[in-house]
């Protein structure tokens, strides 16, 4: 008789560092330069916001080594969805 296998356990999380770095800049340059999500006339630019703080969200999710097990989830949380919201957010700042 064969002896139930047991699964292999996922191995344990790591830290990337380059998506927590990305979100702790995000967040420190927010914080001490909240002109820096504003548009010329001095107005919140809201757009710009919204992609600074999914770069920070997905940095910090992913940096401390969580990955979602949802697909959809795994999508908006990767290391490659932070630097997409880094992307989209220098677009819409400089329009690169």
């Amino acid at each position: 008789m064969n002896a139930p296998t047991v699964p292999a356990a996922p191995a344990p999380p790591r830290i990337q560092w380059p998506s927590l770095a990305a979100a702790l800049v995000i967040m420190v340059a927010g914080t001490l330069y909240p002109p820096l999500m504003a548009d010329a006339a001095g107005k919140a630019d809201h757009n710009l916001a919204m992609a600074l703080f999914w770069a920070m969200s997905a940095g910090f999710v992913r940096g401390v080594g969580f990955i979602p097990r949802a697909r959809v989830w795994h999508l908006f949380f990767s290391g490659w969805s932070c630097l997409a919201g880094l992307l989209l957010a220098a677009v819409l700042r400089w329009g690169v």
